[in-house]
């Protein structure tokens, strides 16, 4: 029999929800519902969703003192870090760019800090 086969959901507290949903909204473009969230499909060529556990101790997630980290895919990497920058959001200066695709990252207002992903499919030259 198996038990877990996947991620159903990703769930976390904030300070401020409605504004946070707005920021969600605004500059990662996620389609927040009246019920507080969304829900992706799944249509990637690759169909999976990574899930790690690192140690306490691990500073992954810095500057971001929060015990999570989200991985959202993206389509451009580069041209929505551009957008963050520009609309006053904080983005790391660092972008990692390797056979797994690419990745920047971005902090929320509630100081969580965001991994956005662009698969190696979707790898633009």
């Amino acid at each position: 029999m198996k038990r877990v086969v996947g991620i159903g959901g990703i769930f976390f507290k904030a300070r401020d929800p409605e504004a946070l949903r707005a920021w969600y909204k605004a500059h990662l473009g996620i389609d927040v519902q009246d019920w507080g969230g969304t829900a992706f499909p799944c249509d990637r060529p690759d169909g999976v969703t990574v899930w790690s556990i690192s140690p306490a101790s691990s500073d992954a997630f810095a500057p971001s003192i929060s015990p999570f980290m989200v991985n959202y895919v993206v389509e451009d990497l580069h041209s929505l870090l551009k957008s963050l920058r520009s609309e006053g959001c904080e983005v790391d200066a660092k972008v990692d760019e390797s056979d797994f695709g690419k990745f920047g990252w971005v902090m929320d207002p509630e100081g969580n800090r965001i991994e956005l992903w662009q698969p190696p499919d979707s790898s633009k030259a």
